[in-house]
């Protein structure tokens, strides 16, 4: 009897899982980024006003600079992560193909592997650039002196 493809539900949850939780950890970090960039935005009315002086302003932005980019690091770093599960819950999910099934009066056919023909592979066909010619330069032939054509006569 042909049997169809079943998914395992169990796995493909787990990966659901992950991506929520990664989703979530992302989510995190911008609210953090957010909070950050909301004390120093405080940071600098209050500098504004008179309040706080500007070395401290300067020294507050030197670290809400660092925690900034700390926070972007782990954003990137957690995004990569989505990439890889995504790429998984593609190939998990693509492997669920389905197989092809008819019902005739005879009983069912079909469900077997069909073969793709690939096309043929055509060799690359490479240009050369002729060669380029030497040229080739000819060395002036010496005068002779002119007192030795003054013996000469």
């Amino acid at each position: 009897m042909p049997k169809t493809k079943k998914m395992d539900e169990s796995a493909f949850a787990k990966i659901v899982k992950e991506f929520d939780a990664v989703g979530e950890l992302i989510r995190a970090r911008q609210d953090e980024k957010q909070a950050i960039l909301d004390e120093f935005n405080s940071e600098s009315k209050r500098f504004f006003f008179g309040k706080i002086s500007e070395k401290t302003l300067s020294s507050s932005a030197r670290k809400t600079n660092q925690e900034l980019q700390k926070l972007d690091g782990e954003i990137r770093k957690a995004i990569a992560g989505v990439t890889e599960l995504g790429l998984q819950a593609r190939k998990f999910a693509s492997a669920q193909s389905p197989k092809s099934f008819r019902a005739t009066l005879s009983g069912i056919s079909g469900g077997g592997l069909k073969k793709r023909k690939r096309p043929p592979v055509r060799k690359k066909v490479v240009k050369r650039k002729p060669a380029k010619k030497k040229v080739v330069r000819k060395k002036p032939v010496a005068k002779k002196k002119a007192s030795a054509r003054k013996k000469k006569r």
